[in-house]
């Protein structure tokens, strides 16, 4: 039974509720078409259980969830939370709307409390730095800055995105030169470029003049990897709304993504495909409708794929990462990559 987080490779925890399913804290579910979620505490993202035959939890849950006196609830979603600290989400037949309010609101709305107050606490120590420098002395506001540079050094530089690229259905485990790690300043160069093989987009990533162009599947996987990173700002309830209706427009995940990689936009530079100039809720349509397409396809009977992904997670999981460069950049680049023309 997998324990670890399939997006953000962190432990899921634990619970002595539910015996046949004692994975996670807060747990979702969907009894009328059998479906169970663990939701990851640390990101709030919903990881589907890769159990074939999980009717059994599914029923706890839902006896569980009529037996506990703490819930909330609209016509088609409820939430209860059992004395013992177990939260349990229960799904009916909510319109994509609602539902995603409750999936994807949590997350969203998570990241953009996080950067608000991330980005209010280097503004503070910058203005306490430079009023130190004008009315204290120069010493004063040079060790500010001697504190604050190193930190933003360490938030741009160290890796918080690794992905495994080869071997995806080979069983074996994942060595650390098949494990891209990208940076948060590498993400702004990240493009998703049109292709005419599934998914129907290619993602490229640059290090300085090399490139590397990842197609197919490996394109799909390393997009969803990045998406809630370079979404990392998060967004509102109104935002997550405005993604949903980009979504509906096209009436299927899959065309959406296809669609919007296809739209061509372009950053200052006059390149297109760079995802750090997608519109914000175009950005979040598209970490949500990967998600879903993922799930999809899993539902559809492809569920090997999502235990794949759950060994991968805690594969990579136990993976050392160095401090500030990645690991295994250039191994990745020579067997994706060439040399960018100029």
């Amino acid at each position: 039974m997998y324990q670890t987080c399939i997006h953000c490779k962190k432990p899921l925890g634990a619970n002595e509720v539910i015996e046949t399913f004692p994975v996670g804290r807060r747990l979702a579910f969907d009894s009328a078409k059998g479906r169970l979620w663990v939701v990851c505490r640390k990101c709030q993202r919903w990881n589907l259980t890769p159990l074939e035959e999980r009717w059994e939890a599914v029923e706890d849950c839902e006896r569980l969830f009529r037996d506990t006196p703490m819930r909330a609830s609209t016509e088609n979603i409820g939430l209860a939370r059992h004395r013992e600290g177990l939260d349990l989400v229960r799904i009916g037949e909510p319109p994509r709307g609602e539902f995603a309010a409750w999936r994807y609101g949590d997350q969203f709305g998570t990241r953009l409390r996080k950067q608000l107050v991330w980005a209010g606490s280097m503004g503070g120590c910058l203005l306490v730095g430079a009023s130190g420098v004008i009315s204290v002395s120069v010493v004063a506001g040079s060790a500010i800055a001697i504190g604050v540079y190193p930190v933003l050094a360490w938030e741009y530089l160290r890796p918080v995105v690794k992905v495994r690229l080869e071997g995806i259905a080979d069983g074996g485990p994942a060595a650390p030169d098949q494990v891209a790690r990208f940076n948060r300043h590498r993400l702004r160069s990240i493009r998703l470029l049109p292709d005419d093989d599934e998914p129907g987009f290619s993602v490229e990533v640059s290090r300085g003049t090399r490139k590397a162009r990842i197609p197919g599947e490996g394109a799909r996987r390393v997009a969803a990897a990045l998406l809630p990173h370079v979404n990392g700002g998060g967004g509102s309830r109104i935002s997550v709304q405005r993604a949903v209706n980009e979504i509906e427009a096209e009436g299927h995940a899959g065309r959406f993504t296809t669609h919007a990689v296809r739209l061509g936009y372009r950053d200052w530079r006059g390149r297109s495909g760079n995802i750090a100039s997608f519109p914000r809720s175009t950005r979040l349509a598209l970490e949500m409708a990967l998600h879903e397409e993922q799930e999809r396809r899993a539902l559809e009977g492809e569920l090997w794929l999502l235990e794949q992904a759950w060994k991968e997670a805690e594969e990579i999981a136990a993976i050392s990462d160095s401090l500030l460069l990645p690991a295994g950049t250039d191994e990745f680049f020579e067997r994706h990559g060439e040399e960018a023309g100029t």
